[in-house]
């Protein structure tokens, strides 16, 4: 069973997420963004939590603490994009127990980037989560927390933030940037996952709409959610593999790593975690 905390209710933007684990098959129960967590929620043994624009204040600093200790114990921990994750607009999860589980270093200021004109994900390194998936036809995002993989954690996925300029008789592309948008790693026994961008809009963007094809997933109180079936098998990989149930290892100790991921290791360097001037 999976512990699936915020994006409102189910009718909205957390449908986008219900869909594929509901795609997927995979039990889980929803926590709306307006509602505090249940008294007795960290006791019914849920093998992985999914934090997606859910408020700290939802919690408990009691209930943070054995969130962080359930990890430790062996639950996976999936924090998802937006605007009331990570630090976002007001600071939400730094300075709590959870900070400390995240596979990433949070900064210390509104960590939000907009995107408008596209940021386009790809892959820096083999891992069971994003092998063998479309990426030479890369999805394109429209927003993400900055974020600063801890050393002992593995970057799976960057993002380059585009400027593109109007030449009058053609289009010119640059990158901005080049981000960390997916981080995984380990705390005590625990999976741990770190995913900068949103699944559902607007910072999903294009994504939601990857791969050939579409999927329509029926949702439990009626509606439904029209998905690309690229986009549906990358969360449901990565929910399964957080939760611990995923094939293969928890990542591939090779020397498969693009020049993306040198790039930001080089630009990172004894800056992370560190306090930076955002970038609006």
């Amino acid at each position: 069973m999976i512990c699936y905390l915020g994006d409102d209710d189910l009718s909205g933007a957390a449908g986008y997420l219900a869909a594929v684990l509901g795609h997927a098959r995979l039990e889980y129960q929803h926590v709306p963004s307006r509602c505090k967590v249940p008294d007795d929620l960290m006791t019914r043994g849920f093998r992985a939590y999914i934090l997606s624009d859910y408020p700290a204040a939802g919690f408990s600093s009691i209930q943070l603490a054995q969130l962080a200790d359930a990890v430790a114990q062996g639950a996976g921990l999936l924090m998802i994009g937006g605007w009331e994750s990570y630090f976002g607009r007001t600071g939400e999860y730094r300075g709590t127990p959870l900070e400390k589980v995240l596979p990433v270093y949070l900064a210390q200021y509104d960590d939000r980037v907009n995107c408008p004109q596209g940021c386009v994900l790809r892959q820096v390194r083999r891992h069971p989560v994003v092998d063998d998936l479309p990426w030479e036809s890369p999805p394109v995002i429209a927003g993400f927390n900055r974020l600063a993989a801890r050393p002992e954690a593995r970057t799976l996925l960057v993002g380059a933030r585009l400027r593109i300029m109007d030449k009058v008789h053609e289009l010119e592309f640059s990158d901005v940037e080049v981000a960390p948008i997916l981080v995984v790693g380990k705390y005590g026994q625990g999976r741990t996952a770190a995913l900068a961008c949103d699944v559902a809009p607007h910072w999903v963007g294009g994504m939601v709409d990857w791969g050939q094809g579409r999927i329509v997933q029926h949702l439990p109180d009626g509606g439904f959610v029209e998905m690309g079936p690229a986009y549906a098998e990358f969360l449901y990989r990565l929910v399964s593999w957080t939760a611990g149930s995923g094939d293969g290892p928890d990542w591939y100790d090779d020397d498969w790593v693009t020049a993306a991921l040198r790039e930001l290791d080089n630009t990172a360097g004894d800056d992370a975690g560190k306090e930076t001037a955002p970038s609006q």
